[in-house]
C-alpha cells in the first residue's frame, strides 16, 4: 500500500560512490513521482532529487546537480539514487518520499515517506 523501503546506505570514504534504493510496495505504483530527501543530524530536511514515475523526468536542486543521479526501474518498482564523489557533508539520513499528484521536490508535495537509510561519509 503506502509503504516505501530504503536500502543501500552505509559507511564510505570521501570520494567514493554509493547507490541507494527505494522499493515501492504498491504495485503498480499509482503516484505521480518519488523524491529523495536527506536530513543530517540536527539539520532541516532538504530535497536531493525527484523523478516522475511514468515519464522518468528528473529534477534536482542546484546544489545537487552534477554528483547525484536519480533513476527508476519500473520492472523492479524501485527508485535509485546514485551518489558519486561523496563528501563528508553528504552524511545524512536519506529518505524516500512519494507524491500522488506533484513532483516530490518539497516536503509539502510528499504524501508518504519511507523510514530512511543512513549514509555516512568519512573525510
Amino acid at each position: 500500500q503506502e509503504h516505501l523501503e530504503e536500502s543501500g546506505g552505509g559507511f564510505v570514504q570521501a570520494g567514493a560512490s554509493l547507490r541507494i534504493s527505494c522499493t515501492i510496495q504498491e504495485r503498480p505504483f499509482s503516484g505521480h513521482s518519488l523524491g529523495w530527501f536527506r536530513q543530517g543530524s540536527g539539520k532541516a530536511r532538504e530535497n536531493v532529487a525527484a523523478i516522475t514515475w511514468r515519464s522518468g523526468r528528473t529534477y534536482y536542486p542546484d546544489s545537487m546537480k552534477g554528483r547525484f543521479t536519480i533513476s527508476r526501474d519500473i520492472s523492479k518498482n524501485t527508485v535509485y539514487l546514485q551518489m558519486n564523489s561523496l563528501k563528508s557533508e553528504d552524511t545524512a539520513m536519506y529518505i524516500c518520499a512519494a507524491s500522488r499528484s506533484a513532483v516530490a521536490i518539497t516536503e509539502n508535495a510528499a504524501d508518504y515517506w519511507g523510514r530512511g537509510t543512513q549514509v555516512t561519509v568519512s573525510s
